[in-house]
């Protein structure tokens, strides 16, 4: 990703902007809403080592002073989710990702059981934070 950042700096211009918006390093949780609540039903397994190397290559270009953080803010991202397929289909899409991802077979047995018990005005929800940050770049 250093090298990635090393390009956007070299086709930005003077004073440009980066915009970094990625997942922050923490699992993602799945759960039912009902009534405005939410109420997990397990976190997510997913390895966070990419995200951590991905902050470390922000790191390492800020300190090369290509780029200022002129900002940064997180903010929840809540994905709701029609059927218990759609989770299926959002679990499936990490292990294509990632070959290394656990089954989360657990979790999806959870989410089975929780949607049959249900009452009907609920829904399931996969929420985790966004951050986003704003790089200035510099010119040497």
């Amino acid at each position: 990703m250093v090298h990635a950042l090393h390009e956007a700096h070299r086709v930005l211009r003077p004073e440009g902007r980066l915009i970094d918006l990625r997942p922050a390093v923490v699992h993602r949780r799945v759960g039912l809403t009902s009534g405005g609540h939410f109420h997990v039903l397990g976190a997510m397994r997913e390895a966070l080592d990419l995200d951590r190397t991905a902050n470390r290559a922000v790191a390492h270009v800020l300190r090369e002073r290509r780029f200022q953080a002129e900002g940064r803010i997180q903010f929840e991202c809540r994905r709701v989710l029609d059927s218990l397929d759609d989770l299926r289909a959002f679990v499936a899409e990490f292990a294509t990702i990632r070959p290394d991802f656990p089954s989360h077979d657990w979790l999806i047995r959870r989410a089975e059981r929780a949607v049959s018990a249900a009452r009907g005005d609920e829904k399931l929800v996969v929420t985790g934070p966004l951050v986003m940050r704003v790089l200035r770049k510099l010119d040497k």
